[in-house]
């Protein structure tokens, strides 16, 4: 089949891959001249099974509630009049019960793990280089309450195959050395030894090299304005250049913006964007920086090492489609980062970047087909599309080919 995949970051660019893999002819479509350069750019760069807890749990409704009007507020919801954000938010708060939460951990962490298993293989098969570590991920924790709910929740992972198991605070030193000058901050930690970290824009870009030379073909600098739909079925894109691009099958993988070029269908996806922060900090050669990846689950930050860059990301801020960069969360990163690490050093001033995560309520993505026999959606990832890249778009294939994918998991 001749297939149109609307969207070139690390999703669509992967459901690109697996499709031209299964023996189809695949075009890319993206506003942007590059892959990579919105969402997936400059990413939190944590490949982290062991972060499926979503965000619609039973304790986030209290926490938001509180962080209300706090421009450092580790999850902001700015209250506004936007129809979609309210019911967005209905939907979120009906996800947050404790067996909802439970059922959605389970979906999460039964993708995430299989992604994680095609990254590995993707990664031999084709000698990628993107930054990556496998040293685990590590979650450190400052507050006792905050550490005893984590405990819990990696019981929870751990049934579902997720080794995430509780470590001290002097284990947490252990792992990871760089932390030893803030020990006495740290009240204990959990430990994934098989999570990974590495840069999901380089993984993208080298990806697209690889489709490229398989045949994919890229058509970029050109946002698709419309899909259009004729006798039960879509017929074609429209790009801003006037063009139509036809094609047998067509996959939006456009993340938080899929939504909005879907509703003229009548076709409904749940997906909101969260505003979310990063900070990328050159480091000197005597700087005292993890290499292991971290998560500080009390901040919402996460901490992933990037060659001689320290890429320090998280933060969720609901906020519509605006990408306008807060000083004041800019600001926060910086300083807890300064907490932990006060040795850092770094070889110059840090970039500062914010992406629109594509987020569902209950966490768990929406891949599948959508609306039309011939429309196929890969969205919704939240702040895990590096994490569960790979398995959608393997997934996906599978899914467009007529096969169940070898996975437990509510595919559309």
């Amino acid at each position: 089949m001749r297939i149109i995949v609307l969207g070139a970051g690390v999703v669509g660019v992967a459901s690109a891959w697996y499709l031209s893999r299964n023996g189809h002819e695949v075009t890319v479509i993206d506003r942007r001249d590059a892959p990579a350069r919105e969402t997936s750019f400059a990413n939190g760069g944590q490949i982290s099974v062991s972060h499926a807890e979503p965000w619609a749990n039973p304790h986030t409704p209290l926490k938001a509630l509180r962080w209300l009007g706090k421009e450092d507020a580790p999850l902001l919801f700015r209250l506004r009049a936007d129809p979609r954000l309210l019911g967005w938010t209905l939907r979120f708060l009906r996800e947050c019960t404790p067996g909802r939460t439970r059922e959605n951990i389970r979906r999460i962490v039964e993708l995430a793990l299989y992604s994680r298993r095609c990254l590995g293989e993707l990664r031999r098969e084709l000698s990628l280089d993107y930054d990556q570590l496998q040293r685990g991920i590590l979650h450190v924790y400052t507050d006792r309450n905050e550490f005893d709910r984590a405990t819990r929740a990696a019981a929870v992972l751990r049934e579902h195959g997720c080794d995430r198991r509780a470590v001290s605070a002097d284990e947490c030193v252990k792992i990871e050395p760089a932390l030893a000058l803030a020990r006495d901050r740290l009240v204990g930690g959990d430990y994934t030894p098989e999570d990974e970290s590495g840069d999901a824009r380089r993984f993208t870009e080298g990806l697209a090299g690889h489709c490229r030379r398989a045949g994919v073909e890229f058509e970029l600098g050109q946002a698709a304005l419309r899909i259009e739909a004729e006798g039960g079925r879509i017929a074609a894109v429209v790009t801003a250049d006037g063009r139509r691009h036809v094609a047998d099958a067509y996959v939006v993988a456009l993340g938080s913006y899929s939504p909005l070029l879907l509703a003229p269908l009548g076709v409904s996806l749940p997906v909101y964007p969260a505003k979310g922060y990063s900070a990328t900090i050159p480091l000197s050669d005597d700087s005292v920086a993890p290499t292991v990846s971290l998560t500080d689950d009390g901040h919402k930050l996460v901490f992933s090492r990037l060659g001689q860059r320290l890429r320090v990301a998280g933060t969720a801020e609901f906020t519509g489609f605006d990408l306008g960069l807060n000083p004041i969360r800019c600001d926060a990163l910086i300083h807890r980062t300064r907490m932990l690490f006060p040795d850092l050093n770094p070889d110059g001033p840090p970039q500062f970047w914010c992406g629109l995560r594509p987020v569902m309520p209950s966490g768990v993505p929406a891949i599948g087909r959508l609306g039309y026999p011939n429309l196929w959606v890969n969205t919704g990832h939240g702040t895990l599309g590096w994490t569960m890249a790979c398995g959608s778009g393997a997934a996906l294939a599978e899914l467009v080919d007529g096969r169940a994918p070898p996975l437990d998991f509510p595919f559309r």
